[in-house]
């Protein structure tokens, strides 16, 4: 038997108001469709809940078993849509983010804790992943991507850092060995230290040169892949050849002297990453607040 919800909702609304008339002036329903009500859900059950006079309804003993399950069943279903309700503006439970490693390691870091701190009720799950995937095959609510990545699909928003540019570096040993490139095309004569990508292919230097992007595909002992990258940074920081990497990445290294930077006037600034969602009408709560925390935190 399909359950008849309006008609039980009849039922409540007539056996707490004690008769059709006052029932008709709490929910606005006529008398006559509540009464037709009742009698469809009765017919229904096979069983007689009021007993009806002319001049007063009575709940049988049927009736008011009914009348208590119901009335339970109503208030966990209100206070599950006021708990809804209230995630709006408490929002509560998780957020699975797909992105890159070096926002993981780059941009997450200025992000996470301001936003752990206004919403503590949100958990944030963080998958590390260079190639672009389908968010929601993957199981996750957004990724983060650069725009060259991104599907029309998707609504998305900047994430972190206006602007980034890749650094190019060798250590002070290495330098003293092997000297320094003075343009893009030397480093095809030098030890280069490579990120490979998640299909296997290594990745394409690239540079800037009179409003020109400059490719070289410079070779080298170590190429490691894209998620161990830090492994290329230890060893260039050995002496063990050239990086080119995220300039955030390497700051650390530049501004200590372990490594030191090379062709700066070539480096190629390029925009920021985004953060990607699917833009359905009701975006889940957590998501929400996480997408207007990274709209007010730019840099």
């Amino acid at each position: 038997m399909a359950t008849d919800f309006a008609a039980a909702r009849a039922f409540v609304a007539v056996a707490t108001a004690g008769g059709f008339r006052d029932a008709a002036a709490v929910t606005g329903i006529s008398a006559s469709s509540l009464s037709g009500a009742v009698k469809r859900l009765e017919s229904q059950l096979g069983i007689r809940l009021l007993h009806r006079t002319t001049r007063s309804v009575v709940v049988t003993e049927a009736g008011a078993h009914l009348l208590d399950q119901l009335q339970a069943a109503m208030a966990d279903m209100e206070a599950a849509l006021e708990l809804a309700n209230k995630s709006r503006h408490d929002p509560a439970g998780k957020i699975r983010l797909n992105v890159p490693v070096n926002v993981a390691r780059l941009v997450l870091p200025k992000i996470l804790p301001g936003f752990i701190a206004a919403y503590p009720n949100v958990r944030v799950e963080v998958v590390a992943q260079h190639s672009f995937v389908d968010i929601l095959a993957e199981g996750c609510d957004a990724g983060v991507r650069y725009d060259e990545r991104l599907t029309k699909n998707m609504v998305a928003i900047p994430i972190g850092p206006a602007t980034q540019r890749f650094a190019t570096a060798a250590s002070p040993a290495y330098l003293a060995q092997h000297g320094r490139p003075q343009q893009p095309e030397d480093l095809l004569n030098h030890a280069c230290l490579h990120g490979r990508l998640s299909g296997g292919a290594l990745a394409t230097w690239e540079f800037e040169r009179a409003g020109a992007v400059v490719r070289v595909e410079p070779t080298g002992p170590i190429s490691v892949d894209i998620n161990a990258i830090d492994l290329a940074v230890s060893t260039a920081i050995s002496g063990c050849g050239i990086i080119h990497l995220f300039e955030d990445w390497l700051r650390p290294a530049l501004d200590s002297g372990l490594l030191q930077p090379l062709l700066e006037p070539y480096w190629r600034a390029f925009t920021g990453p985004f953060l990607y969602y699917h833009g359905q009408e009701y975006i889940p709560a957590p998501l929400k607040a996480f997408v207007n925390y990274v709209q007010e935190n730019r840099w």
